[in-house]
């Protein structure tokens, strides 16, 4: 029962939550709000309520918002620079998870030189140590997808040579975030499926993960739970803000999760498929994969008692069985109408899928390593050419 426990994010969760920003102590008196290249957060008022609630704060604004539904290198430099030049104090990420991850990224590299994958592991990452501390992130979801207002992972794509990678350490925590489910509101009906699934799957790898244990389990198991409860009713439902709230505090659960535990290699062979294919959204790439992932653990006989609990969780009270997960993740796909995503809708070819495969084991191969059972190429090729539409 020793474990090591540290998330140091403090979080303000609830409806309305974002009245109360301008009241907090706030590290600085100069941001850079880093936003998407969309329009929502501008359409529906978001940015010019952080605007306001900045200046009652005393705080001084500027917006960067170039950054892509998979964020890449170049965009984190052009921020960086941009904070540098502004002699910004802190980064406000404003938006889903790509425009927090962005944030992150960009608060490293605003206080240090080279280029952003000089400090990457894997690929051709330098993986050198970051010399100075990040500026501090201050984390306003307006989606429940990532979950990265609770962990310190920022996930980036270096296009030159499609390699979509994870960063992340202790000083990549935001210090504040905030969790409001009335921002959630006018997420469109498949963004909410694609980011809930996200959420489901950092809680189902994580609870299947070798390095998990006590806090992560607790967390995995709550969050699959509120996800099996909610996803398809805020789906359906776009209004309804009690199934919205119970899927944003799945998603936070779910960043705890990732700061505790973490992803398997279901992210990595999802990360291949947006790397090479940019407008994959990733939670589609993690449908599209997941019931031939899922059907290959529980018919591996390592991990059938956590994947009865998946089960159960998910709200099949009577599973028995490892493949009763399946059954339970195969009918929440079909209750959220993201049941037939196709690969082929998004250009991936059946021929290039041993590309993809030697993409997710070069780049990120370090979560194969905490797989429950071990993954092969060719059993990574096997799960991606049965996912195939």
């Amino acid at each position: 029962m020793g474990f090591n426990y540290y998330i140091p994010t403090k979080i303000l969760f609830g409806q309305g939550k974002l009245n109360e920003l301008g009241n907090q102590s706030l590290p600085g008196k100069r941001a850079l709000i880093v936003t998407s290249s969309g329009t929502s957060v501008i359409k529906y008022g978001y940015l010019d309520r952080v605007k306001e609630q900045l200046e009652k704060a005393g705080v001084s604004s500027i917006v960067f918002n170039k950054i892509l539904p998979n964020p890449i290198k170049e965009h984190v430099m052009e921020g960086a620079a941009l904070a540098k030049a502004e002699s910004i104090d802190f980064v406000v990420g404003l938006g889903g998870g790509s425009s927090i991850d962005a944030a992150k990224a960009i608060a490293v590299m605003a206080t240090n030189d080279g280029d952003y994958w000089d400090y990457i592991s894997g690929g051709t990452g330098k993986g050198l140590p970051v010399p100075n501390d990040p500026l501090p992130i201050v984390a306003i979801t307006t989606t429940a997808g990532t979950g990265t207002e609770a962990d310190p992972w920022t996930v980036t794509t270096k296009s030159e040579t499609n390699e979509k990678i994870g960063f992340g350490y202790d000083k990549t925590f935001p210090v504040l975030s905030i969790v409001d489910p009335e921002l959630m509101l006018t997420v469109p009906k498949f963004l909410t499926a694609y980011q809930g699934f996200d959420a489901l799957f950092h809680s189902t790898e994580g609870y299947l993960n070798t390095t998990s244990y006590v806090m992560s389990d607790m967390y995995a198991l709550k969050a699959i739970e509120l996800i099996g409860k909610s996803l398809a009713t805020a789906v359906q439902d776009g209004s309804n803000i009690e199934a919205r709230e119970n899927v944003a505090l799945a998603n936070t659960l779910a960043g705890m999760v990732e700061s505790t535990s973490g992803c398997t290699s279901e992210h990595s062979m999802a990360h291949a498929l947006s790397a090479y294919h940019p407008s994959f959204e990733h939670g589609a790439a993690l449908i599209s994969i997941s019931v031939a992932y899922y059907t290959h653990f529980a018919k591996s006989g390592k991990c059938d008692d956590r994947m009865i609990d998946m089960a159960r969780a998910l709200g099949n009270k009577n599973a028995t069985s490892p493949m009763d997960f399946v059954e339970a993740l195969k009918a929440l796909q079909v209750a959220c109408d993201v049941a037939d995503i196709k690969m082929s809708d998004y250009d991936v070819s059946y021929e290039e899928l041993p590309t993809l495969v030697d993409n997710a084991v070069d780049t990120m191969g370090g979560l194969f390593a905490v797989d429950p059972t071990p993954l092969s190429k060719k059993d990574v090729l096997a799960i991606l050419q049965a996912s195939y539409k």
